[in-house]
């Protein structure tokens, strides 16, 4: 048996200092990060009935009643080169449910393999009963940025390179919390809460009362940080003039940013192409560039 403890320590070690000096190991692939250990500020959603998971025969993942906001963590291989850029993504579904797999897990996966660890946020929800119902999932947003820059050494992040991309219900919390102040408990003393980086692809409710100016509450100004938007013309959930509307706000105020409007693609399909639509195959390569020139990508 000695003869053998030459090999396993130097392994052993080799092993030890690979997980430290790197971040997230391979160990933490499915590790959630809880937001609210101490328990969920502003409106709850109840504990019962518990959370669940579906899939229909449209084969999307509905998520629903979640009552622990929490990240999912899908972190890079180890390796060498410093800490990496890191995008947190937020799934649509009306408030009601989170389509965690075609607008989390699948866009996760998709920024893994450009060099981007990226984390996808349960929200709460349903929230569609509350007089706000946006006011909790953007508490979330704006703390779940809070938490990754505070424990970015930890999972091998780079702080100033933080990225919150929102899919229609989340377009619109990812809009509203990278715009607005920090409104979780404590965010005066914690780490910033603004991202480096906002993408919105088919954000939903971007226009305000009446189809008139931007969302209330929506703050655009000169420290707005850069965002990419992705839309089709024929979204009926989310009107194009929305997109056109922030844009052009974002421009008035100097903040870069890029538009994309396709003609067809309707709603909700993430990374999914649809036949007879290629912008919905085509965002996710402008996407890419766009972060490049943002320094998010591998260089």
């Amino acid at each position: 048996m000695r003869a053998r403890f030459p090999v396993v320590i130097p392994f052993l070690l080799a092993a030890m200092f690979t997980i430290g000096s790197n971040g997230a190991s391979a160990a933490d692939a499915d590790r959630d990060i809880r937001l609210w250990p101490e328990g969920v500020p502003g409106d709850r959603v109840p504990e019962e009935p518990a959370e669940k998971v579906e899939r229909g025969k449209d084969d999307i993942q509905r998520r629903s009643f979640v009552s622990d906001p929490r990240l999912i963590l899908h972190p890079l291989p180890p390796r060498d080169g410093g800490p990496r850029p890191a995008v947190i993504i937020l799934p649509g579904g009306g408030y009601n449910i989170l389509a965690d797999d075609h607008e989390g897990g699948e866009i996760g996966r998709f920024l893994n393999g450009h060099g981007i660890v990226a984390l996808t946020l349960l929200y709460r929800v349903p929230t569609g009963a509350f007089a706000n119902p946006d006011a909790g999932p953007v508490m979330d947003a704006q703390k779940s940025v809070s938490v990754v820059r505070g424990r970015a050494l930890e999972l091998g992040i780079d702080p100033d390179r933080i990225g919150l991309m929102g899919f229609s219900a989340g377009g619109h919390t990812a809009l509203v919390a990278a715009t607005t102040k920090a409104s979780f408990p404590g965010a005066d003393a914690a780490p910033s809460a603004r991202p480096d980086a906002t993408i919105l692809v088919y954000p939903w409710r971007v226009l305000g009362n009446e189809g008139k100016g931007l969302w209330p509450g929506v703050e655009i100004d000169a420290a707005t940080s850069p965002m990419f938007i992705a839309q089709t013309a024929d979204d009926t959930a989310s009107p194009a003039q929305g997109a056109v509307a922030l844009f052009a706000t974002l421009l008035d105020a100097k903040v870069p940013a890029e538009l994309h409007v396709y003609e067809r693609g309707g709603h909700g399909y993430g990374l999914r192409r649809r036949e007879q639509s290629p912008g919905t195959a085509d965002w996710p390569a402008r996407l890419v560039d766009w972060l490049g020139g943002r320094g998010f990508t591998r260089p």
